[in-house]
């Protein structure tokens, strides 16, 4: 992947092109997270339990998450979890069908970490400050440690997936039917997907998403396994690490880290009858069309003048966090 970000790079920057200020402007609905504490928003998931409310959480944190409420942007709950270890780079938050909320400890950049963790606690019925038990499982893959970013709960069999982020491409990986304690839960690979920083599925789970630094793909989900694919229109955002559908599956909210980071929704295009449009699940703005975009062969869409910018932040930002975390 290195070589691929390389490349795009270079060839944006022999071309000349003009890179717009309003590159990464977006006038679509969305919200913009107030609270200072959130510096790192690395996941996104709709509650299932309070309409309106979003759970993130910073990735190199203490074990906390957040609810934020998407009509003010202002943090409504902060829920601390007891009962696990620290965390070392937490990266995804979804949601299960037993009412749980799963998040993923699984970044380990220099991919060398024996195991990863996923955390589980049920999701409160009150906002508010609290602190919960949570429950910790231990996670290793098959074929040794990679990095990761995407974590997944099925919201019908409740099954867990981790797509990573390997430099040479990514792989789709099943947990086991349950996850268990007092054991190691060993992840297989089950299919080829691009290298990305988040995914979500569809709440009826016909539907996965996945998104990375510059496009987003769709697949048809069945029998647990991956099904056609097709582009989803995302915007571009300068460090793209978050996806997931509203509670009701009419959108979907693509979110990106930093001080007063910005979620955007798209909307869900659907046919007569509620059927998914073969060219892709993600519509324009509401009023406008979507931007242009450029497919390079590789599924990354990429408007071509966000694009310098957009590679210059990604790089910049990867490489500072490396060395900050020697």
């Amino acid at each position: 992947m290195r070589s691929l970000r390389t490349t795009l790079l270079a060839a944006v920057l022999l071309s000349g092109a003009a890179v717009p200020t309003a590159a990464f402007a977006d006038d679509g609905a969305g919200f913009t997270i107030k609270d200072p504490r959130i510096t790192e928003s690395s996941g996104l998931a709709a509650s299932r339990v309070h309409p309106g409310v979003y759970w993130t959480h910073n990735d190199q944190d203490e074990p906390r998450v957040f609810a934020v409420d998407a009509k003010t942007g202002e943090t409504v709950a902060t829920v601390t979890l007891s009962g696990v270890g620290k965390p070392r780079d937490m990266e995804a938050i979804s949601i299960g069908p037993d009412g749980y909320v799963y998040v993923g400890d699984i970044g380990d950049n220099a991919d060398s970490w024996k195991h990863v963790w996923i955390y589980r606690f049920p999701e409160p019925r009150a906002l508010k400050d609290i602190t919960v038990q949570a429950t910790q499982y231990v996670v290793q893959y098959e074929g040794g440690p990679r990095n990761a970013e995407a974590m997944m709960v099925h919201p019908k069999t409740g099954r867990v997936y981790i797509a990573s982020k390997h430099e040479d491409g990514g792989g789709l990986y099943e947990g086991p039917a349950r996850l268990a304690t007092g054991a190691t839960n060993v992840f297989r690979r089950i299919g080829e997907v691009p290298w990305v920083t988040d995914g979500a599925f569809s709440p009826d789970g016909t539907e996965l998403v996945l998104r990375s630094y510059f496009s987003a793909r769709g697949y048809a989900w069945s029998g647990g396994r991956l099904g056609k694919e097709h582009p989803v229109g995302a915007p571009i955002q300068g460090q793209s690490e978050s996806v997931t559908y509203t509670s009701d599956g009419s959108a979907l909210m693509f979110g990106t880290e930093g001080e007063q980071s910005e979620v955007v929704r798209r909307e869900v295009e659907r046919k007569p009858g509620g059927e998914s449009p073969p060219g892709g699940t993600g519509t324009a703005k509401p009023g406008g069309g979507a931007a242009s975009q450029t497919d390079d062969g590789n599924g990354l869409a990429v408007p071509a003048g966000a694009l310098a910018v957009a590679v210059l932040a990604v790089l910049a930002f990867r490489s500072r966090r490396r060395r900050s975390q020697g």
